[in-house]
């Protein structure tokens, strides 16, 4: 495949290393200093473009990958309040959106262990659940994308659960979810159910970026010649 990687930094490199030595070329590497680079003539000779930048830009990158006709991988997290309207610009525009909060094939099995026990202990009330996530000081949102994600799957399974705080007291409706930016940490995310008589945890540990970056290329390989909306739900299905 022929690769854009939009936003050059730590991952953008960690991704390119893997690519290149699973044969995928690299033609365009936009960061802040060129930007002007990201535009249809450049996009368009491009077969796949892996998105990882901030939350202010990821939405007009997108929309530039779509609407040349390339699909895009997205890995931005913070903009999720504007995720209806790029599903609804992507279906529009006929075009391939991969949109997920992590990339990594073991957080995407966390995320199905997360959703199992979620259902498994939906009637136990007398449990308190809560979500800690650890990261890097460098990471710009909080909480993470990750941990938003832990939390909606926990709130699809609990009539009583309707929202999460952060670092705050909850109310018996809510998810405290309590983030940490300790380096060099690459990512780490706890989901605790706390009782008078005993605790229940799931945990997931980052070690380096190498699984985000080898994930993401997964799902660029994965939407290659693809239309429509995807997550990374279904890629697992096909490994």
């Amino acid at each position: 495949m022929k690769i854009a990687l939009i936003g050059y930094g730590k991952m953008g490199k960690a991704i390119e290393e893997i690519a290149l030595s699973k044969g995928h070329e690299i033609i365009l590497k936009i960061n802040d200093e060129n930007l002007a680079d990201l535009n249809t003539t450049n996009l368009e000779r491009c077969d796949v473009a892996i998105e990882f930048t901030n939350p202010e830009s990821a939405i007009v990158n997108m929309k530039n990958c779509i609407g040349a006709g390339v699909p895009v991988v997205c890995g931005s997290t913070g903009w999720v309040a504007k995720q209806a309207e790029i599903i609804e610009y992507c279906k529009d525009k006929n075009g391939t959106l991969l949109y997920s909060s992590n990339f990594s094939i073991g957080v995407n099995i966390f995320f199905e262990l997360n959703k199992k026990l979620a259902e498994l202990m939906s009637h136990q009330k007398e449990y308190t659940v809560s979500i800690e996530e650890i990261h890097h000081t460098q990471k710009k949102d909080a909480p993470s994308g990750t941990a938003i994600s832990l939390a909606q799957q926990i709130i699809n399974e609990r009539v009583d659960i309707n929202s999460w705080v952060l670092d705050t007291m909850p109310a018996s409706n809510e998810i405290n979810i309590t983030s940490k930016r300790i380096d060099p940490a690459p990512g780490t995310h706890h989901v605790r159910y706390s009782s008078t008589v005993d605790d229940i945890e799931i945990i997931h540990t980052a070690h380096s970026r190498k699984g985000f970056a080898t994930g993401a290329l997964t799902a660029a390989e994965f939407v290659f010649s693809k239309k429509g909306v995807f997550t990374m739900s279904d890629v697992l299905k096909t490994l």
